[in-house]
């Protein structure tokens, strides 16, 4: 499960993928999550070895999307609890 920083980032990443067609630059990404460029560059490299975009430090302006969206993500879906009210219809 990705810590909130990485699945912000991970969000940015592919919003800008879908919007703009591209990936947000090093210091786009400081913009948007008021982090520091090694801030971004530790987020980076977990979301890489996570396999959620290829990246490599050596050429930080080039990056891939694999997934945009987080893998293991608990889903909740509480079914509505249902009133109790008759209607004149039923």
């Amino acid at each position: 499960m990705l810590q909130d920083i990485e699945r912000k980032v991970l969000r940015i990443i592919g919003n800008y993928w879908s919007g703009r067609h591209r990936c947000p630059s090093i210091d786009e990404l400081m913009i948007k999550t008021g982090r520091s460029k090694e801030g971004i560059y530790k987020v980076l490299q977990v979301l890489a070895r996570e396999q959620y975009i290829e990246w490599s430090p050596t050429v930080p302006q080039v990056m891939l999307v694999i997934d945009p969206y987080e893998r293991d993500a608990p889903t909740s879906r509480a079914l509505p609890a249902r009133a109790h009210t008759r209607y004149f219809s039923d």
